[in-house]
């Protein structure tokens, strides 16, 4: 049986914690991954894996091999990936982690670009608010959002500065008036992401810089859920303008505070600190840095519409 496979079906099922979880994902029966864990245990000699009608748990044999297979497989997949380089375009799977406006909005229509200059690579974007953990969620790659990263542990590289701006429906000016100064945010109705303003706080740039402490009858974790209450005309939204730039340009909401910039937000790329990054994964980064290189009109402040 062939030794480099036995140990991905293994890591894959450490990763996803079930045999069952691991078939889905690899596309093969749950008899086919039972076995081949098996070989892999008979041909060390050791039981790897304690097994529980609920879950799977590493044993100390399992823990070795899960820790020397995984800089194995790493090592086999750079040497493939800088054969295959020197004689094709790259291929192979990608996992890449978003946020799921800008997922949405933007990071489609680049990987778009990207399968088609490599049309052997399949690109695969899945959620991530920020908090996934690479390695266990399997991700390359993943683009974080936010005023400031937490976790050191990863590798982070400035792609852009994503400015932001608070906005409001013409409906819900009318009936509550047009804040004058970020002070009055505090007397609106205010939408909050509970994830980029957890504490409710709005930081806006200055001398000295203002922290606002808003509230109002709507919160969420999702960025497209405030934005469409504030369509809605339910209260006063702040977002990355790469998420409002349309509605703002068609005139179904409308910029406020002109003379206030909200905090920006680093758009980052991040990935794990791997010796070893694959060919494909390292073709992606280039194209992400390539692309930032020429930012779009929603990450220049001169170009963007202000109320």
């Amino acid at each position: 049986m062939d030794r480099l496979r036995c140990l991905q079906v293994f890591t894959e099922v450490v990763r996803c914690g079930s045999f069952v979880r691991a078939a889905t994902q690899l596309s093969l029966s749950k008899a086919t991954i039972t076995k081949h864990v098996a070989w892999l245990e008979a041909s060390m000699g050791a039981q790897l894996l304690k097994r529980s009608s609920r879950q799977v748990a590493l044993t100390e044999a399992g823990s070795r091999v899960m820790e020397a297979g995984r800089e194995l497989l790493e090592r086999y997949e750079a040497i493939e990936g800088e054969v295959r380089d020197a004689v094709h375009l790259p291929r192979g799977a990608i996992r890449v982690g978003t946020p799921p406006s800008f997922g949405a909005y933007h990071l489609m229509r680049l990987m778009a670009q990207f399968t088609h200059r490599y049309p052997d690579i399949e690109v695969t974007v899945v959620h991530d608010d920020g908090r996934s953990d690479l390695v266990a969620e399997a991700l390359d790659l993943s683009i974080r959002i936010a005023s400031s990263l937490q976790d050191a542990s990863y590798v982070a590289q400035l792609l852009l500065r994503s400015p932001q701006v608070a906005v409001a429906a013409p409906q819900y000016l009318r009936t509550c008036g047009r804040p004058a100064t970020s002070a009055d945010l505090a007397r609106h109705n205010c939408l909050v992401h509970t994830v980029k303003s957890g504490d409710g706080v709005w930081r806006f740039r200055g001398d000295p810089p203002q922290e606002i402490r808003v509230r109002g009858t709507v919160r969420s974790n999702l960025g497209d859920a405030l934005k469409q209450a504030a369509l809605l005309g339910a209260g006063i939204s702040l977002h990355p303008y790469y998420m409002v730039s349309e509605e703002l340009r068609a005139g179904t909401l409308e910029a406020l505070l002109p003379g206030c910039e909200p905090e920006a937000m680093d758009i980052n790329v991040v990935f794990s600190t791997r010796r070893n990054m694959p060919t494909r994964v390292r073709h992606l980064l280039e194209f992400l840095k390539e692309w930032s290189r020429q930012p779009p009109d929603w990450a220049l402040p001169s170009r963007n519409m202000t109320g």
